[in-house]
């Protein structure tokens, strides 16, 4: 497949927006039975994310036709990058795209010392891809017996339990 990233602007937020609380609230329905209204993602969280003046998104083509979208914080001080976001449409999924663009990613921002990223501890999909898949590490877990002290928690344990992961670059 022919992969192209388009920069977002402002304008295109909302959609993006909507992109990912759609892709992302599959694995929830799948795991726990959720209601299409319960969201992993508040419109808060993916806002906040936005107004971050490090961050760049992108949606993602494949021959053409928009398969995704993905928003990375980008330091180019410390070049320590973090996946803030990434989805692929499930129609395009198992075809190996995700991989392919993963690899553009790393070879769109070269400075890169240390990629992370953070999936939830149910997303065994996820979790395959980023360290059988990509070369990420898994580096710490958080749970009720060890929290993010960046995170408030929340109500729902789908939103406390979750992996980080690392991928150190080769320099």
């Amino acid at each position: 497949m022919n992969i192209s990233f388009q920069p977002l602007s402002e304008h295109d937020y909302p959609d993006f927006q909507n992109d990912v609380k759609d892709v992302f609230s599959i694995a929830l329905i799948e795991q726990f039975g959720l209601p299409q209204d319960k969201e992993f993602f508040m419109d808060d969280d993916i806002n906040e994310t936005f107004h971050n003046p490090k961050l760049v998104t992108y949606y993602i083509y494949a021959d053409e036709k928009k398969a995704g979208g993905v928003a990375l914080h980008i330091d180019n001080e410390s070049h320590n990058n973090r996946m803030e976001l990434f989805y692929l449409y499930p129609e395009f999924h198992n075809y190996g795209l995700g991989v392919q663009v993963w690899n553009m990613i790393e070879e769109m921002y070269p400075e890169t010392v240390v990629w992370e990223l953070i999936t939830p501890y149910f997303e065994k999909r996820n979790i395959h891809f980023y360290v059988n898949k990509c070369g990420f590490q898994i580096v710490e877990f958080f749970c009720k017996h060890h929290k993010d002290p960046t995170v408030h928690p929340r109500p729902e344990s789908f939103h406390n339990e979750y992996f980080r992961f690392e991928k150190q670059m080769k320099r």
